[in-house]
């Protein structure tokens, strides 16, 4: 359990910790001068279960708020302390409001400096605590009444003796958490407290915290790997190492303790938002040695190959899976009561989530403004890069950061720039909000008709696919399941009713294809996918294509997709007749005999001939290039490699041997294909100069093949060249 500290300037929280844990969390030589915590500090206490609670000491002066942020991202257990001679405070309320943004449910309060003053004026503070506390998830809390100092003080006289000298050589064993040394002495200072010596309440206080580590459920440990970092610092023969909470994850070190081994999960690991991979040598969770660190621990990495210069405070080290930067973030606002500020489009705030902080600007979605005690969608908008991962706390600041005025729930981490008030988009929001409360995914499917990446779907909920339909015992965050109609196609997962839906919108649009082209042969793949799916995924399309083929409802000839009636059935005369006429446009190479000149050739009706071709043209045989212009399949099949070629694709297929009746044709512009291990170029635009003189055509031919290429849609024209598409294919 990671308890966190909270409350007004010099109330006592430093002497608390240290009353309860034996170390002294100020650290800094300021802090020990001015006698305030001025950064976050860190203790650790061994419970009597094996466990070790972990405490976070954050400041309480209202300029150091913004740390006080920091440190109560991720805590489990909140400890509100107050001063009984002061009383409750304004940081008292603002530590308190933090608290419940953040979504610290369990907590209890401790009045201290009991010492200081009367019983009376302990009981009145208390009643003021208790109507503080009244209406907030912390109503329940216990109350008690200690006095830190003095059990701090004799914790600090117990453990004298326990000591490092200043000069302790550094040791393989040596922790790597800079606090160690005086985290070691905290066992046997609490041994002391617990033995039987007075110590005003601190001791009950204790306890309670035992009791409640003990009841503290497990956290799902299925999700991707991701540290909160709030310090970063160089360890003397050590190098790098970085602390924080672990908010969701596990982070396994291999067997052999060498955590830069190749296909480790170290080796999956990245500093985020710079996507920075690093490798982690060893672990300390807890404060303790480990192979292991979990959701729900402090943990201390120690990082290979990395400077601290290039990590700070609210970076994430993470799961490469897990995070992906981004400028724009849609969340729930809801905004304090008391706030004093009404958020307006472009308002500029201070945002904290994890433990970084970072100015963004609000762009309202679901009203023009939000005022105090409202809440509403809101669009975050930074003017860098920032990681965050959905169902996230964060806390809102005023411009001036002087004030929190409310906070709220990450949604989407990846939102967009465009239509973000469009209704499709709100109700997006509406099913992740769906998704965070109740774990039911089916409504972000079904707001996903083209489906979701796996990639995508796994960074929304945290955890790979594989993991979503397995329960995993007792957890603190809601359980995510596919719904049972959800399929994985590829790397697409989609509802059953989406992927039928998406069938019919093909068959659909090849019958109205057939109506409005009924000579043409069908829709290859990639003018199929612009004509029902212009956005559809590769994989889905390819798998959509595959079911319908094998179920019938669509069939294909060469590189044409076309419904079962749309095919042309030959007599016995027709099929002798095109065995003559397939050679003679065969052997014509890249300039084939007309119409008119087959006719005539095989003393037949040139309608005949026409209507013959067509026939031949739905099975997928030949290919109209104009008007009484038919080419070969094999020969188009030439011209496409040539076209691919001369448009510098590497993934282009040799053209088959040029015929020798068109040896003059031979395309000398064509160039060899680069080094396969070179990175490849993008198309070339081909003009028809150049195609003309790799085929050894007129220009005018040349332009009607170009042409023909641009209207079946393996190329697009722009301006005066000819493009091919980067998804088109020639399946013959």
């Amino acid at each position: 359990m990671i308890v966190g500290t909270a409350g007004h300037i010099d109330h006592g929280k430093s002497s608390l910790v240290r009353a309860l844990t034996g170390v002294d969390t100020d650290r800094l030589k300021e802090e020990k001068a001015r006698g305030i915590s001025i950064e976050l500090g860190y203790a650790y206490l061994p419970a009597p279960d094996g466990q070790v609670l972990g405490f976070i000491d954050v400041p309480g002066h209202e300029k150091l708020v913004h740390t006080m942020v920091a440190g109560a991202s991720g805590i489990d257990f909140g400890l509100l302390v107050i001063a009984a001679d002061d009383g409750v405070m304004p940081q008292t309320r603002e530590h308190l409001a933090i608290l419940q943004l953040v979504g610290v449910t369990r907590g209890a309060v401790a009045i201290t400096k009991i010492d200081c003053v009367d019983a009376t004026r302990v009981a009145e503070v208390e009643t003021q605590v208790l109507a503080m506390l009244a209406g907030t998830a912390l109503a329940d809390a216990p109350v008690f009444r200690v006095n830190a100092v003095a059990t701090a003080a004799a914790a600090a006289s117990a453990s004298a003796g326990t000591q490092d000298t200043p000069h302790t050589p550094h040791t393989p064993h040596t922790p790597i958490s800079a606090d160690a040394t005086l985290n070691a002495k905290a066992s046997s200072a609490a041994t002391l407290d617990r033995s039987g010596s007075s110590d005003d309440g601190v001791a009950a206080l204790r306890e309670h915290l035992f009791a409640c580590a003990a009841a503290l459920p497990a956290r799902r440990q299925d999700g991707f790997f991701r540290l909160a970092v709030d310090r970063v610092f160089t360890l003397a023969g050590r190098g790098t190492v970085v602390t924080g909470t672990v908010f969701s994850g596990r982070l396994q070190l291999p067997a052999t303790g060498n955590a830069a081994e190749e296909g480790d999960e170290a080796a999956q690991l990245v500093l985020a938002p710079a996507g920075t991979p690093v490798r982690v040598r060893s672990l300390h969770a807890q404060n303790r040695a480990a192979s292991v660190g979990v959701a729900g621990q402090r943990c201390a990495l120690n990082l290979a190959a990395i400077d601290t210069r290039s990590i700070e405070r609210g970076d994430w080290i993470a799961d490469e899976r897990a995070l992906l930067p981004s400028t724009r973030i849609d969340v729930d606002l809801r905004l304090l009561a008391d706030a004093d500020t009404t958020v307006k489009a472009w308002t500029p705030l201070h945002i904290h989530w994890g433990a970084a902080r970072r100015l963004a600007h609000v762009v309202p979605l679901t009203t023009d403004a939000v005022a105090p005690g409202a809440q509403a969608r809101v669009q975050l908008v930074f003017d860098k890069p920032i990681c965050a991962s959905a169902g996230d706390r964060f806390i809102a600041r005023n411009a001036q950061a002087t004030r929190t005025i409310g906070g709220g729930v990450i949604l989407d981490p990846q939102a967009p720039d465009r239509k973000r008030r469009s209704a499709a988009r709100l109700q997006w929001l509406d099913a992740i909000a769906s998704m965070l409360t109740d774990g039911d995914l089916a409504p972000v499917l079904e707001q996903a008709p083209l489906g979701l990446r796996v990639a995508d779907l796994q960074r929304l909920v945290g955890r790979p696919v594989d993991s979503l339909d397995l329960a995993a015992g007792p957890v603190l965050s809601v359980h995510v399941a596919l719904p049972k109609d959800a399929l994985r196609i590829g790397d697409i997962v989609i509802l059953r009713r989406h992927r039928d839906a998406l069938r019919d919108a093909a068959l659909a649009a090849l019958g109205k294809f057939h109506g409005d082209l009924p000579d043409e042969p069908g829709a290859d793949i990639s003018r199929l996918r612009r004509m029902a799916w212009p956005t559809l995924d590769d994989d889905l399309l390819r798998a959509l294509v595959d079911d319908m083929l094998r179920d019938g409802d669509v069939q294909r000839n060469g590189p044409w997709l076309h419904l079962p009636g749309h095919s042309a059935a030959l007599s016995d005369e027709d099929e002798a007749l095109a065995q003559r006429l397939l050679p003679d446009l065969l052997a014509g190479a890249y300039d084939p005999p007309w119409v008119r000149d087959l006719a005539r050739r095989h003393n037949q009706p040139e309608e005949r001939v026409r209507s013959l071709l067509r026939k031949l043209m739905r099975r997928g045989e030949v290919s109209q290039i104009v008007k009484d212009l038919f080419y070969h399949r094999d020969r188009v099949k030439e011209l496409v490699a040539l076209l691919a070629r001369l448009a510098g694709r590497e993934d282009a297929p040799a053209p088959s041997a040029i015929p020798e009746s068109a040896a003059a044709h031979e395309p000398a512009a064509v160039v060899d294909a680069p080094d396969a291990s070179s990175t490849p170029p993008p198309p070339r635009g081909i003009e028809a100069a150049d195609f003309r003189d790799a085929t050894g055509l007129g220009r005018k031919r040349a332009i009607q093949i170009l042409e023909f290429f641009d209207r079946v849609g393996y190329t697009r024209r722009v301006r005066d060249t000819h493009i091919p598409r980067a998804d088109a294919q020639w399946d013959l």
